[in-house]
């Protein structure tokens, strides 16, 4: 019987383990921590680098620096840009990379949370898309900006 290669991570990393608690569902932490642990295996054993960076890396390309903020002035509501701070960026990041991977249908969620990272870490993917649409919406009403004072 063949061991099965587990990605065990060299220290608690908060940023990890805040993104097991996005996962988790209905309490289940452990479920939540072997999805996570599993899929972070297979990234290691498909591209045969470091999965820890690769997520990092998969973060980073998903965080938004723009988002557009609904005002009312005047009686109208305007799309206001403004920059989004560090905290919400993992926040965003978060929680279009779980609303990826919950999308999807068939294979099991280890498997689609994997090649989300992978896809996300090559600029690729539907949390990718989801940071495109929004800086695309931040700098298309970019002529409001001037009412982000208000």
């Amino acid at each position: 019987m063949q061991k099965k290669a587990t990605f065990i991570p060299k220290d608690s990393n908060p940023l990890y383990e805040k993104f097991i608690n996005y996962i988790m569902q209905r309490g289940k932490k452990t479920v939540a921590r072997r999805i996570f642990n599993d899929s972070m295996t297979m990234i290691g054993e498909k591209t045969k680098q470091d999965p820890a960076k690769i997520f990092n890396q998969a973060l980073d390309n998903i965080k938004p620096q723009m988002e557009v903020k609904p005002k009312r002035i005047g009686g109208a509501v305007y799309q206001i840009p403004r920059e989004v701070d560090a905290n919400r960026q993992i926040t965003l990041a978060f929680r279009w990379l779980i609303g990826a991977i919950r999308s999807g249908k068939g294979s099991p969620i280890a498997e689609k949370l994997a090649n989300e990272v992978m896809q996300a870490a090559e600029g690729a993917g539907t949390a990718i898309k989801k940071k495109e649409d929004t800086h695309r919406m931040a700098a298309a009403n970019k002529a409001f900006a001037h009412y982000a004072r208000y």
